[in-house]
């Protein structure tokens, strides 16, 4: 499959048409093109949660998981911007049998996350505005990564969801920005993006913080006395989209991990 995809963009940059109709398929995607001042050329996006006030009228192509693949062949797209997990297996394959150009950003790292901004800038014909953007994330990436080294990590367990209890694995991104911040994921070991757990298997793996999204989340480890001391808010959803505003939302994870630097 991956073979298909760079294909693809290997025929469309030999050709050289200029892109003037794109239709991104994750809210991450739609962020980075507005990054790039190139909202003029977006004709349709994928919903998922509140959208930019200047892609409000943006017209939508589904929401998360649920492609309308009529509408967005209805725009004529020229390139698809495509995060996988955003659209389902079936999707995915009707997709590849479309012959519209597709490109997929499924960043594992800040460092990939950077390197992507660029590569779509090109993509879009913004290859200056990538160069400076992704010089602007290289430079903030390296002021964390200086500012919050410690010679120890933390050991730090990052919830996603409690009921069932999920986490993140070691290939995801936000286990990377845990690293940033001089933490590390103390599931860093599984495989899966978003592994679930059990109490049993996080308290053997001791973590020094465990960090959850909204109060209940924090409440409900008021059951774990020993635990509940260790918890830490972070509401912060920038998080969990890979964009260029990614890093200042790393930055205010580093706040909560450790507040005293």
């Amino acid at each position: 499959m991956k073979r298909y995809w760079l294909a693809l963009l290997l025929v469309f940059s030999a050709q050289g048409w200029p892109v003037e109709r794109v239709v991104s398929l994750a809210p991450s995607l739609s962020e980075i093109v507005l990054e790039l001042g190139a909202e003029d050329l977006l004709v349709g996006m994928l919903d998922g949660g509140d959208r930019p006030a200047a892609l409000a009228k943006v017209p939508s192509v589904g929401h998360y998981g649920q492609l309308d693949m009529e509408r967005l062949l209805s725009l004529k797209p020229d390139l698809i911007l495509l995060w996988p997990g955003s659209v389902g297996p079936a999707q995915r394959k009707q997709l590849q049998r479309l012959n519209i150009p597709v490109y997929v950003a499924e960043p594992h790292s800040l460092e990939q996350l950077t390197a992507q901004v660029q590569a779509i800038a090109e993509q879009l014909g913004r290859a200056e505005a990538g160069h400076q953007r992704s010089a602007q994330l290289r430079q903030r990436l390296a002021e964390l990564r200086q500012r919050y080294q410690r010679a120890e990590p933390l050991r730090v367990f990052y919830q996603v969801w409690n009921q069932p209890l999920y986490t993140v694995g070691g290939g995801q991104i936000i286990s990377d920005a845990l690293s940033v911040c001089g933490a590390r994921n103390v599931f860093d070991d599984l495989k899966l993006p978003a592994p679930q757990v059990n109490i049993e298997s996080v308290l053997a793996r001791d973590p020094e913080v465990i960090l959850v999204g909204d109060q209940a989340q924090k409440e409900a480890w008021k059951a774990w006395p020993a635990m509940a001391a260790r918890v830490r808010l972070v509401p912060d959803k920038g998080l969990e989209r890979p964009s260029g505003q990614m890093l200042e939302a790393v930055g205010r994870l580093c706040q909560v991990i450790a507040p005293n630097l």
